[in-house]
């Protein structure tokens, strides 16, 4: 029964990764050799292509894309988090309207990054929407903070409806009656906020997280159409190992991109386990295993000990 789905992953993930592994122990193109005579095909190098990364200026090329690939990740991870979150609590309210301010919302996620990184490169050129704005006349795709501001703001302005509308959903899922309880011990907004509405949005919002740092580790259409290739500011892993590759430079290219899939690799593994976001359900397995019910599971604790609210009075 599972064996479709398991050829399909081996064709499009496991033959892939593997290929990529292989490409990146062998230089492929013409060279001339020891003995003076070109050499055609490709050629195994070993671990050369790795080694040659982190040396001279192909290594500090490297270690910029690296940093810019990190300052990316935690900077509008961070941000889009935020936002998010404001977003699901407007998106969670009761009123007039609500539809329409939903799906104003999402929009942004829905178009395609390209097209998004076209619309902002329109905000962003010199004689465009954001100068006009600014009264000022900033070359927003040269090098410099502001091809990095603008790349932060569009990414942003994309992604937060992703973390929101998981967190939506994540909110959808706690009862009123948790929120009444907590209006009768005399709770206020914000506490409200901290001591109930975050810890039962948690797994929800761990796994927006994770799927965001994972995305934006990998981030390559929304710089390279907005600001554009060979950007030291701007260029990350991603567009490295494209460079790298459009110039058949094949091993090479491979060999960023193992890289990338470590890092990645590392960072998931990390983030699950120190955080414990619970993305394949293991938590509600283990209480299922051990005899749990599944009222118990979903129902919260009493407000007064789940919250850390004074029964009757306020705080």
């Amino acid at each position: 029964m599972l064996s479709p789905t398991l050829i399909v992953l081996v064709l499009v993930v496991v033959y892939p990764i593997i290929s990529a592994l292989r490409e990146s122990l062998y230089t492929s193109g013409d060279r001339v050799g020891a003995d003076g005579f070109v050499i055609q095909g490709s050629e195994f190098v070993g671990l050369k292509n790795y080694t040659a990364i982190f040396s001279g200026e192909t290594g500090d090329r490297f270690w910029n894309a690296f940093g810019n690939t990190t300052f990316f990740t935690v900077t509008c991870v961070v941000l889009e988090t935020v936002l998010g979150v404001a977003m699901a609590l407007v998106m969670h309210k009761a009123f007039r309207g609500r539809s329409i301010v939903r799906a104003s919302i999402l929009v942004p996620w829905a178009i395609p990054t390209v097209v998004s990184a076209l619309l902002w490169k329109w905000i962003f050129q010199a004689d465009g929407a954001a100068n006009a704005l600014l009264g000022t006349q900033i070359l927003w795709s040269t090098e410099g903070w502001q091809s990095v501001l603008s790349v932060i703001i569009a990414d942003t302005w994309k992604t937060a409806p992703f973390i929101g509308l998981l967190v939506l959903a994540g909110l959808q899922t706690i009862p009123d009656e948790v929120y009444e309880a907590a209006k009768v011990d005399g709770a206020s907004p914000w506490q409200t906020f901290v001591r109930i509405t975050l810890p039962l949005v948690k797994p929800a919002l761990l796994v927006a997280v994770l799927f965001r740092i994972l995305d934006t580790l990998r981030i390559f259409d929304l710089p390279f159409v907005l600001v554009g290739p060979n950007k030291s500011s701007v260029e990350t892993l991603s567009i490295l190992a494209y460079l790298e590759a459009n110039q058949t430079r094949y091993g090479p290219a491979a060999a960023y991109a193992t890289l990338l899939f470590i890092y990645v690799a590392v960072v998931a593994f990390v983030f699950v386990k120190l955080l414990g976001a619970d993305v394949l359900g293991d938590a509600v397995k283990k209480k299922k295993k051990n005899g749990k019910s599944d009222d118990k599971l979903s129902a919260p604790p009493g407000i007064g000990a789940a919250a850390g609210f004074g029964g009757g009075g306020g705080m």
